[in-house]
């Protein structure tokens, strides 16, 4: 229908009369008092002074006779602020009406609409409304239903007002429509706040074209002008149609009338948000700006619709700009504003920002809402923060928010993570006595978290016992423990659950299928994995592809099983698969780890015959394994017929090719090899300038390192703290000790910090010079660092100082060995034996050594 006929004949699209059909018709009909949420139905009550119908007479004989103290307008008052405070409940309501019509008072139209309105507004709550305006109208159609006409006053246009309102915040703007229909027949005079109704009835009908008729051409029919209030109706409807831009127009329309129907704060917020949320955010600030020239002061509406869109586009410095700019301009930030800086601050990592937002919150006495407090522990537990989120959400209460089950599970995963799982049990356990029923979610992070760690036993517990809590494991949950008894090789027990997931309806998805197949490839079981495969294509599940495979055959081949690796080869063959460049480069790095070369080569060759195409990783590969064979010449021959084919080396192949040759002492082949790839080039990383200033020192060519290390500290480069730790050691080498020194100590100020191996090479160099005392402290400064010295250093410093005869330095050293992190290795117990014992050298100064290291008197 394009056009709303505003007539006031019974023939009235909106009058019950009009419907043809009783499909069409609204139910008048009911058999008791309509629910909140259920499908509303809208009986006729005229309401003209001459056709009010007296009272049913089965009602007055079947009723309690009326209290003589009950008062309509009183009762009706108290109603109302009842309905308010949120303590009014559906029956205490229809009692209400009950005791109403068994009086001769009638209840005053005033009171009536007061009540109505109250209900329209209420505030959803478990205990008492659930769904005002619904109610609201279930009492309307008691009122018609029960013939009340004495009892009630006749309904205004008020009245009806109020209840076309109901019904569009009951999502029936349909009966909001009829109801119109009833004020055109019943010939009552439509007032402005009438006619605003009939705009929202029809934007939430979805009807917003038939809106803006009725706004720009039809009003004046209904004796109302349009005003600003009318038009922020329909912008919204347009708005939330995702119609800005024709929103915008009718926007520009209001302006250019002016007066009653000048925009105002509300109207260019709503068109702000409707620009914002089709991501014309461009339009939006426009607007905004437009907004302030025009004299319209932005209220705490506008400012959080910007501070909003900027924080889901990541711009927290120009949202901290806007948040500035209203408490300047005197806008004061509410719990919507910090709620968009939290969240935003919290999804960017930004904790820190997010936690001094969450307290300039709570110490202007804002309460976060439950969704961004989760999201806070969400940002939290991801970062690693656990235990901060159980500050947060020990507070949660103590602020008014109850966790919910989001919240619960947010923290439990944070626990799961990083390993806490006292903490995670403990706070399981809390929810059943906060009220909290652990469900399908709460039990998969739990068992995924003993999984993950190969604790199955546990994680089996955990299993249990959901199911004697009765919560039913779904695909996750089994998917999750099948997953751990194939990596840990019991595929017995894995197969156990699959069969008994099948047996109870579940059915397995691809996850649950690859991880027992890769349980059954890894494990030996390659008919069954074959078996598996031809299950997945019987049932219509997509088979597991060459990248699935890849990763079992890399695995296996890391690990040395080779051989195991090419029966999964032959598998892939086997099950149609074609074998891509990764399987085959796969296959040559595992036969090149344990040395046999020449079956790797094998490989090359056969990716030649069946057509795939080698690219300069699989060569770099089988070039990496000649290098490290010892087999230097087949590596330079594979290296000139690679670039015969075409393939052109990269700056790890030449990595490769120039670590080998300084590795083979070919010292002067690499130089050779590294010119030859600058001409050709290639980039010089780092990486390239460690390998070589590495292999040169390697080959006796200390000198010659430091003089290109000089060369290129004056190009700039900036070099890594590995290749600082080489040239440092360098220069101990060819005693040029100032100057190491004087490295070292410019360390710090090219913004690199010493890790372990550097101060190793500085104490294991200051003690071969004797300074033991500048070893002492080089080794009490890397322990204010941080450092954790390794078992590996602590041994060679032990037995330096107790070759030098410093036993009673070298006790304090064997203090340090734990039996746990650090171990004695069998040389440091070797030399400790032939010095300490009764024939031993150091034999009387065994009482300066730590007292578990007595043992060593009984040797001889």
């Amino acid at each position: 229908m394009s056009r709303i006929r505003l007539c006031r004949r019974s023939s009235c699209f909106l009058c019950p009369s009009s419907f043809t059909s009783p499909s069409q018709r609204p139910c008048f009909r009911r058999s008791s008092y309509i629910q909140p949420k259920s499908g509303l139905g809208l009986r006729h009550c005229s309401t003209t002074p001459m056709s009010r119908v007296r009272l049913h007479r089965r009602l007055l004989s079947s009723t309690s006779p009326p209290s003589p103290s009950w008062s309509p307008r009183d009762a009706f008052a108290a109603a109302t602020e009842r309905v308010r405070a949120g303590t009014l409940s559906r029956d205490d309501a229809h009692h209400m009406f009950d005791e109403l019509f068994r009086q001769a008072t009638p209840v005053p139209g005033r009171s009536l609409n007061g009540f109505l309105t109250a209900l329209a507004r209420a505030t959803s709550s478990s205990a008492c409304i659930t769904d005002g305006p619904a109610l609201a109208l279930a009492l309307f159609n008691r009122v018609c239903r029960e013939q009340a006409g004495p009892r009630v006053v006749p309904l205004t246009v008020h009245t009806y007002s109020i209840l076309m309102d109901c019904c569009c915040r009951a999502r029936r703007p349909d009966l909001g429509l009829v109801l119109f229909g009833c004020i055109l027949r019943t010939g009552l005079k439509i007032h402005q706040i009438t006619a605003s109704t009939l705009l929202k009835c029809l934007c939430y009908a979805n009807r917003t074209e038939e809106a803006v008729n009725v706004l720009l051409h039809r009003m004046s029919e209904l004796g109302c002008v349009p005003n600003v209030f009318s038009y922020s109706i329909i912008l919204k409807g347009l708005c939330d149609n995702s119609m800005s831009q024709r929103a915008l127009d009718l926007f520009q329309m209001m302006a250019k009338e002016g007066g009653a129907c000048s925009p105002n704060v509300v109207a260019y917020n709503t068109v702000i948000h409707g620009f914002f949320k089709e991501g014309e955010t461009g339009k939006a600030c426009s607007l905004f700006h437009e907004m302030t020239r025009q004299g319209v002061k932005p209220d705490v509406v506008t400012y959080n619709l910007i501070i909003d869109a900027l924080c889901k586009a990541r711009a927290m410095d120009k949202a901290e700009l806007v948040l500035r700019q209203m408490t300047t301009n005197g806008a004061q930030p509410d719990t919507v504003t910090y709620n968009c800086m939290i969240h935003g601050y919290a999804t960017l990592g930004r904790l820190k920002e997010a936690a001094k937002m969450f307290r300039k919150m709570k110490s202007r006495g804002l309460i976060p809402n439950i969704v961004i407090c989760n999201s806070f522990l969400a940002s939290l537990c991801k970062h690693g923060r656990s235990k901060e989120a159980a500050e947060i959400f020990d507070s949660m209460t103590a602020k008014g928010h109850k966790p919910d089950i989001v919240s619960y599970c947010t923290l439990l995963h944070g626990y799961a993570s990083e390993g806490w799982f006292a903490d995670m049990i403990g706070l399981f356990n809390s929810m059943k006595s906060n009220g909290i029923a652990a469900d399908c979610r709460v039990f998969n992070i739990l068992i995924h978290a003993y999984a993950k760690r190969g604790m199955v036993d546990d994680a089996m517990l955990i299993f249990t016992e959901m199911q004697q809590q009765g919560v039913s494991p779904d695909v996750v949950t089994y998917s999750t423990v099948i997953s751990a008894f194939s990596r840990m090789g019991r595929l017995t027990d894995a197969m156990e659950k699959f069969n008994q997931m099948v047996a109870r309806g579940i059915q397995p998805n691809t996850a649950v299928y690859h991880s027992i197949i890769q349980g059954f490839c890894m494990h030996g079981g390659l008919v069954k994995a074959k078996e598996l495969v031809s299950e997945m294509i019987n049932k219509g599940i997509p088979r597991p592809d060459i990248v699935f495979f890849n990763s079992v055959i890399n695995s296996l081949c890391k690990d040395g099983r080779v051989m195991d690796a090419h029966d999964i080869f032959d598998l892939v063959t086997d099950i149609g698969e074609r074998p891509d460049v990764i399987t085959f480069t796969s296959l040559i790095d595992g036969y090149c780890l344990v040395g046999k070369m020449d079956k790797a080569f094998k490989i090359l060759d056969a990716m030649e015959v069946v057509g795939v195409e080698t690219d300069i990783v699989t060569y770099s590969t089988l070039l990496d394994g000649y290098f490290k064979n010892g087999r230097i010449n087949d590596g330079l021959t594979l290296f000139r017929e690679m670039q015969r084919k075409g393939v052109k080396p990269n700056t790890v192949t030449y990595g490769i090719m120039l670590a080998g040759l300084f590795r083979a002492g070919r010292t002067v082949a690499a130089r050779k090899k590294f010119h030859e790839m600058i001409e050709s080039g290639t980039t010089v990383t780092v990486s390239i300038y460690g390998i070589i200033l590495g292999g040169l020192c390697r080959n006796n060519c200390a000198d010659e390192a430091i003089i290109l290390f000089q060369k290129l500290g004056t190009m700039n480069v900036k070099f890594s703290i590995t290749i600082l730790n080489t040239m440092i050691n360098a220069m101990y080498k060819v005693q040029r000790k100032e100057e190491a020194k004087e490295l070292f100590a410019t360390i710090s100020a090219s913004g690199l910090l010493p890790n372990e191996s550097t101060y190793g090479v500085m104490i294991i160099n200051l003690l071969k010079d004797g300074a033991v005392e500048d070893a002492n402290n080089m080794f009490s400064s890397m322990e204010k660092s941080g450092i954790v010295p390794g078992s590996r250093l602590l041994n060679r410093i032990i037995r330096m100082l107790l070759e030098k005869g410093e036993i009673a330095k070298a006790g304090n050293y064997l203090s340090k060995v734990d039996g746990k992190r650090i171990l004695l290795e069998a040389s440091t117990t070797s030399l400790m034996l032939s010095l300490f014992s009764r024939k031993g050298k150091y034999h009387e100064d065994m009482k300066l050594l730590p007292a578990k290291y007595n043992f060593f008197d009984g040797c001889s």
